[in-house]
């Protein structure tokens, strides 16, 4: 990989963390003042409808946006075709979604839900222009322009959610919120990026990314089937005040999970696939994004393990006490982000999504299987969420696997490259742990635990020298000179 290149993508990287970061921040307070005015049931019933919307978008964007990023001769023109092709498909699952709603509520015995799934299903339409600007900047590794949509529509619309909350909306703050988030978003990076659709439409171009896309569709579906499936077995079989609590447990790990590993795979993928012809440049630069990942989101994780019990108390409020054990238990899913979105980038960014969408169906049939049995044989809510453990545990080897065939880079040579930091992050969280044997109260404990987990952590790593820090040191030192 050229140097041009390297810095390049170091800069969009230090772009997308500080994105993600702002995003994660913001959003997190948001959330966290919701949580105080809103109830679970509230909650339960945003997790059932934003369960349709993720499905929707994935029609909606059909894998033509990772098209319009991997396709080595793009013109202007085929951003338009992009978006007409997307904006048609929205308005159509639009209107079937606003005819079945009013099925959809009775299904839950909730018809109040009706409304608000019509309203924030509006997002497939305007997310048909969003996620074509965004493939464009994410093309053109100019991730700076994203940090300043995603930070404005994050405090934008967390206001008018907050005010919504206040004024006793229920769960239309959680709705406004969604929706004022992508519409502000959305403005924001169109008047960056100056791009705005043209009124022309190739049928030819259409069908070359959808003979690209049609795998990654699949397997998006796949994906998003499976991981909304949980929420609505969950709301149909247990309760919303229960799916509410899940949902919770889950929402704050995936933020911080999404911040640090969502920043770096964007980014690899963009640099992958303007290398691909390399397959020891690709394997280079997944290395690197498992490595960097990892060396920030393992000890992330492990402090929430840690730390759980007093931030749910603490700050969430007693009545979601009862999320604990989910919060932990996604920690666990998310700290195993790393391995699974480093070896499927690589895939994609190599242009092999047909064996992406091989793993993809190989995971959900045993991901399904675990999920069923929890709830219909087990019928407990915990063996659930203990299943999605097992489920995450067996998908890196299932990854990695294609990812020692592709680009030799097996499951045995990834952990021993994480190693040091799995050493070093139970290694601080045991001695974190202990901080509860000589401090009493949630609030120290909040703040103590985390501050023991960081320090030891850090400390070590710069101690002795692991590669990891060693490079983060390296790539300061670069971004200041350039």
């Amino acid at each position: 990989m050229d140097n041009s290149l390297k810095l390049k993508t170091i800069s969009s990287l230090f772009w997308k963390i500080m994105e993600r970061g702002g995003n994660a921040a913001v959003s997190l307070i948001v959330q966290i003042v919701l949580a105080r005015l809103l109830t679970p049931e509230d909650f339960g019933m945003l997790a059932i409808i934003i369960v349709f919307v993720n499905i929707g978008a994935v029609f909606v964007q059909s894998g033509l946006n990772s098209a319009l990023i991997q396709f080595a001769d793009i013109t202007e023109d085929d951003f338009s075709t992009v978006f007409w092709t997307c904006f048609a498909i929205g308005s159509i699952i639009y209107a079937i979604l606003f005819f079945l709603s009013p099925y959809i509520a009775n299904f839950y015995n909730n018809i109040s839900m009706m409304w608000p799934l019509r309203a924030i299903c509006l997002l497939l339409i305007i997310n048909a222009y969003s996620s074509v600007v965004i493939a464009r900047v994410t093309r053109l590794l100019e991730l700076k322009k994203t940090f300043y949509a995603t930070l404005t529509a994050v405090v934008v619309s967390g206001v008018v959610g907050v005010l919504v909350a206040v004024l006793g909306g229920g769960i239309w703050a959680l709705v406004l919120n969604q929706l004022v988030y992508q519409i502000v978003s959305s403005l924001v990076l169109g008047l960056q990026a100056h791009w705005y659709p043209k009124f022309v439409i190739s049928l030819k171009r259409a069908r070359d990314f959808f003979q690209f896309g049609w795998k990654l569709l699949l397997s998006g579906i796949l994906n998003t089937l499976y991981q909304g499936l949980s929420n609505l077995v969950i709301g149909k079989q247990f309760s919303q005040h229960e799916l509410g609590l899940v949902s919770q447990g889950e929402k704050y790990p995936q933020a911080i999970g999404n911040m640090l590993d969502g920043a770096i795979q964007p980014v690899m993928f963009s640099a992958v696939s303007r290398v691909q012809h390399s397959i020891s440049d690709v394997k280079g630069l997944t290395k690197r994004a498992l490595k960097t990942s990892s060396f920030f989101i393992l000890p992330t994780m492990g402090a929430l393990i840690v730390v759980a019990k007093p931030f749910i108390e603490v700050v969430l409020g007693a009545q979601w006490l009862e999320a604990v054990m989910f919060f932990q238990a996604y920690c666990f899913i998310y700290a195993l982000y790393p391995i699974q979105s480093s070896n499927l980038q690589a895939i994609n960014g190599l242009g092999r999504s047909d064996v992406y969408l091989k793993l993809e169906i190989i995971k959900k049939i045993y991901g399904v299987g675990i999920l069923l049995f929890a709830a219909f044989v087990v019928k407990d809510i915990y063996a659930i969420v203990i299943g999605l453990m097992l489920s995450s545990v067996l998908s890196i080897f299932v990854n990695s696997f294609s990812s020692r065939r592709l680009i030799n880079y097996g499951i045995a040579e990834q952990l021993k490259d994480i190693s040091p930091s799995i050493v070093l992050t139970i290694l601080s969280a045991s001695i974190s742990s202990s901080v509860a044997f000589v401090v009493n109260g949630q609030m120290a404990l909040l703040v103590l635990q985390p501050l023991v987990m960081f320090v030891l952590y850090f400390g070590l790593s710069a101690l002795l020298k692991t590669e990891e820090a060693e490079y983060l040191l390296l790539t300061l030192k670069e971004l200041k000179e350039k």
